[in-house]
């Protein structure tokens, strides 16, 4: 009986090794993990195993099923248990996977089976930070849940609407109680706080637009707070670069468009020192509206 183990799973196919095995008799009617402390031996041996050891402790075998009752999205290979009989669950020439996660017994695979198929029958609470789970279709329990997403920014953990109540460790901050309760629900809310939420959470610059917008103030994207400290710190500055780009694209030359911004500044003078951007933006501003409305009134004949 021969059998062909491969280790694949590994991001970096240079550690991936495969080795062909003659089982002697006495192997065929012991368990399985004496061919994964085999490989195991073999790998770490060889040049390959260089800057990844292997740990027989925290690996398993697996191979893929033959049951023709499978469809193509089930999965296709099942781990073998550490205690079973190799004759009477491999076949000859089998090929063999080498995977990461620990050995199972035959009664642990079992009752692992049981439980998958028990919670595949039970949906999770769609409420932010209840971890209930129940039978699709209801009875719905009872939960305790927050109205809006968590927050992670830097160190600090806590909920959106509970801003007061910060963790700094995962268990703590899975130990904050909600602000709410209720029944649990398996339809996914649209709605935090009464405003649409389509995040699952939030980082420091979703707080940053948050405040900003309870201020009332639009926050700045690089380019233009680059453009606005060139300029004294004017907020007309990246207005006129953007406007600049526009026309452009409108066969504008750029040249045309700076001889344009210098003139203003000169007929502005000294009046607007120190927000001579602003004085541009104004005046140029409103020579666009008058050539708009001139433009309207040969088109369109408005009187």
């Amino acid at each position: 009986m021969k059998v062909l183990l491969h280790y694949q799973d590994h991001i970096d196919d240079k550690f991936h090794k495969s080795l062909k095995i003659t089982l002697p008799k006495k192997w065929k009617t012991g368990p399985t993990s004496r061919l994964l402390s085999q490989f195991v031996e073999s790998y770490n041996g060889s040049d390959i195993s260089d800057g990844n050891t292997l740990d027989e402790n925290t690996l398993h075998i697996e191979m893929e099923h033959t049951d023709p009752k499978l469809t193509s999205t089930d999965d296709t290979m099942k781990p073998l248990p550490c205690d079973g009989i190799v004759v009477e669950i491999i076949p000859d020439r089998a090929d063999l996977y080498i995977k990461h996660g620990p050995s199972q017994t035959k009664a642990q695979l079992i009752s692992s089976k049981k439980s998958k198929a028990k919670d595949s029958n039970l949906v999770q609470c769609t409420h932010f930070g209840c971890q209930n789970r129940f039978p699709k279709g209801g009875p719905y329990p009872r939960c305790s849940y927050h109205i809006a997403p968590p927050v992670f920014h830097e160190t600090a953990k806590f909920w959106s609407c509970c801003p007061q109540k910060k963790a700094y460790d995962w268990d703590d901050f899975q130990k904050i109680p909600g602000c709410r309760t209720g029944f649990c629900s398996e339809e996914k809310e649209d709605l935090a706080d009464g405003k649409p939420s389509q995040k699952t959470f939030l980082g420091g610059c979703d707080l940053r637009e948050i405040a900003a917008e309870k201020a009332g103030v639009k926050l700045k994207s690089i380019d233009d707070f680059n453009q606005s400290q060139l300029a004294g710190g004017s907020e007309a500055a990246p207005v006129l670069v953007r406007l600049k780009n526009v026309l452009r694209e409108l066969d504008i030359d750029a040249e045309l468009f700076d001889q344009v911004v210098d003139g203003i500044k000169n007929d502005l003078g000294n009046d607007q020192a120190g927000n001579e951007w602003d004085g541009v933006a104004e005046d140029l501003g409103n020579k666009l509206k008058k050539a708009f409305k001139a433009i309207a009134v040969e088109k369109l004949r408005i009187k």
